[in-house]
C-alpha cells in the first residue's frame, strides 16, 4: 500500500468505493453520496481541494451545516494493487498554532471496509507524518472514539501518546473520545 496524491486517473476507483457505500467522512455516511455528486459535477474542482496547503478553498461545512473557514490541508489516497483502499488527510492552522475548537485533530483517516485489518491505516499514518513535518508542524494531534481500539492501535503504533480524554462536541456525536499526540521531532 502506498499513498498517492489524488489525480484524474484515480477517480474511477475512488468513485467505485463511494458507490459501494464507503464514506470519506466517518461521522456522516451520507457524505458518500454528496462526495460522489461533487466528483461527477466538477472532477477538477474536487481534485483541486485535495491539495490546498494555503487553505484557499471555500468554507467548510460542519455536520450541523455551519460554515467555517477552510484550514490549509492535503489529502492522500491509500492505494494498493487493486486500487483505492482509503483516505488520509492532514490539516493545520495557517499560523501553526492550536487547532480551532471545531477541528478535533490534525489527521483523519478511513479505510474502505473490504480492506480493513491489513495494516493500511497504520502504514498511511506513518507515510503522512513526514508530510506534516514538511509543513512545519512539530507534532500532530489525533482523536478517536474511546471505543475504537483499532484506531488507537494505529495511533500508538506510530508513536502516539494519550494526552487527554474528552467528550466530542454534540455536533460530532458527543461520544467519549481520546486525544493523542505524535511528536514529529526535527
Amino acid at each position: 500500500m502506498e499513498l498517492l496524491r489524488p489525480a484524474p486517473e484515480h477517480l474511477a476507483s475512488f468513485t467505485d468505493a463511494l458507490q459501494r457505500g464507503w464514506s470519506p467522512d466517518t461521522m456522516r455516511p451520507a457524505a458518500a453520496q454528496e462526495t460522489l455528486e461533487r466528483v461527477q459535477a466538477d472532477p477538477e474542482g474536487f481534485l483541486r481541494l485535495t491539495e490546498d496547503p494555503q487553505g484557499l478553498g471555500p468554507p467548510f461545512a460542519l455536520p450541523d451545516g455551519a460554515l467555517v473557514p477552510r484550514l490549509p490541508g492535503i489529502v492522500r489516497w491509500m492505494w494498493d494493487a487493486e486500487g483505492f483502499a482509503g483516505s488520509i488527510n492532514l490539516r493545520w492552522p495557517r499560523d501553526l498554532g492550536p487547532l480551532p475548537p471545531h477541528v478535533l485533530g490534525h489527521v483523519g483517516y478511513t479505510v474502505v471496509p473490504w480492506k480493513r485489518q491489513r495494516g493500511y491505516a497504520t502504514r498511511a499514518l506513518a507515510l503522512l507524518l513526514p508530510l506534516a513535518r514538511a509543513q512545519g508542524l512539530d507534532c500532530v494531534e489525533i482523536t478517536t472514539d474511546a471505543a475504537n481500539l483499532a484506531s488507537q492501535g494505529v495511533i500508538t503504533a506510530n508513536g502516539g501518546v494519550l494526552v487527554g480524554r474528552f467528550d466530542k462536541p454534540a455536533v460530532y456525536g458527543g461520544a467519549p473520545s481520546l486525544r493523542f499526540r505524535i511528536e514529529l521531532g526535527a
